[in-house]
């Protein structure tokens, strides 16, 4: 029976194979890439850690595009004013850019250097300046000239920005910041001994203290062994406190206690946040939470974070400790658009 089973692999794989030939749309989605010995290796299991660097190359190639095509229709925009009005580029560009263009005052000058007086040197900084605001302004007033000539246009764009990657980002189990019914969750990939970890805290804290019940934050563990070799027990330790519902008080002793996860630290943070010192050290000498730690890495790995802290905004990836703009900005896409789903739902 071993042996027929041994020869049916191939035969199945050939199966497949003849089967992509004949119907190679149909059949392509579930082609594995490769085979070993009959043995299949998925699309998912390539693409799926991938997907974060795909997206973001598929971003950098509409916003190349994208620069283009606005290049081009400013270009053509200017070309059929010019010739509407019986002039060149140059010559309406200076009608109405440049000569609409009021110049910089020396009281401008003198303002602009007193607040940026550092960048400039101390003398023959009026000219450099001149120039630099005048050229801003003769931008803006481009600008403004251009947007006037689109208005009257008749535009339409077809090309079309990348769909947003997405992964689905498991947060159960992990211990919970904020409302179950937010239409935002963050989950966080983190390593207790991470200094830029550290650092994405008070931006973190200030997402949730400014968007309230709109936004929750799950947390899950991604100790980084090479470089923190003690943040695994760390982490054993967090979770050994969320059994007793003080996770974020710990979570927030151990950031602020620096890299220390030797047995009387974390049982003199326990104490600090009133927890049951025995069942924390019972807890922790058992390695009770050991194997869901690593269940944490794998996942995070498979993901595609090579490296902490790592987010998913509703499973968009966010890598490293962004600004607080950056997580608002996507924050805020998410919220927009689930207020257009729910206006499309509601009846009318």
């Amino acid at each position: 029976m071993q042996s027929r089973f041994r020869y049916l692999i191939p035969c199945v794989a050939f199966l497949c194979l003849l089967l992509a030939s004949v119907f190679p749309e149909e059949a392509g989605k579930d082609l594995p890439l490769a085979l070993i010995n009959g043995e299949p290796i998925t699309v998912d299991e390539v693409e799926k850690p991938l997907g974060p660097q795909i997206s973001k190359l598929q971003e950098q190639i509409y916003a190349l595009k994208r620069q283009r095509l606005e290049g081009v229709i400013q270009t053509r925009l200017l070309a059929k004013e010019a010739a509407r009005r019986g002039l060149t580029v140059p010559a309406l560009l200076e009608v109405e850019v440049t000569s609409k263009t009021s110049p910089v005052t020396d009281q401008e000058i003198d303002t602009y250097y007193q607040a940026n007086k550092n960048k400039y040197p101390s003398d023959n900084y009026r000219q450099t300046i001149q120039s630099q605001l005048q050229n801003q302004r003769r931008g803006a007033r481009q600008q403004a000239f251009l947007q006037e000539l689109r208005s009257q246009a008749s535009l339409v764009i077809n090309l079309k920005a990348p769909p947003v990657y997405r992964v689905n980002v498991s947060a159960e189990g992990a211990p919970v910041r904020g409302s179950a019914n937010a239409p935002v969750t963050i989950i966080e990939f983190s390593d207790f001994h991470c200094p830029y970890c550290k650092h994405v805290q008070p931006t973190i804290a200030r997402i949730l203290s400014e968007y309230g019940d709109r936004v929750r934050l799950a947390y899950r563990d991604f100790p980084l062994d090479r470089l923190h070799p003690n943040a695994r027990k760390a982490a054993e330790a967090a979770r050994c406190a969320n059994d007793q519902g003080k996770f974020w008080e710990f979570h927030d002793k151990l950031y602020a206690g620096g890299t220390d996860a030797t047995p009387e630290t974390l049982t003199r943070f326990a104490r600090e946040i009133n927890m049951d010192v025995v069942a924390f050290q019972q807890c922790l000498s058992i390695g009770k939470h050991q194997s869901a730690i690593n269940r944490d890495i794998q996942e995070a790995s498979s993901l595609g974070i090579t490296g902490t802290p790592g987010f998913f905004i509703n499973g968009r990836l966010v890598s490293g400790a962004q600004a607080y703009e950056g997580f608002a900005q996507i924050i805020n896409e998410e919220l927009g658009r689930t207020t257009q789903k729910a206006t499309a739902a509601s009846p009318r």
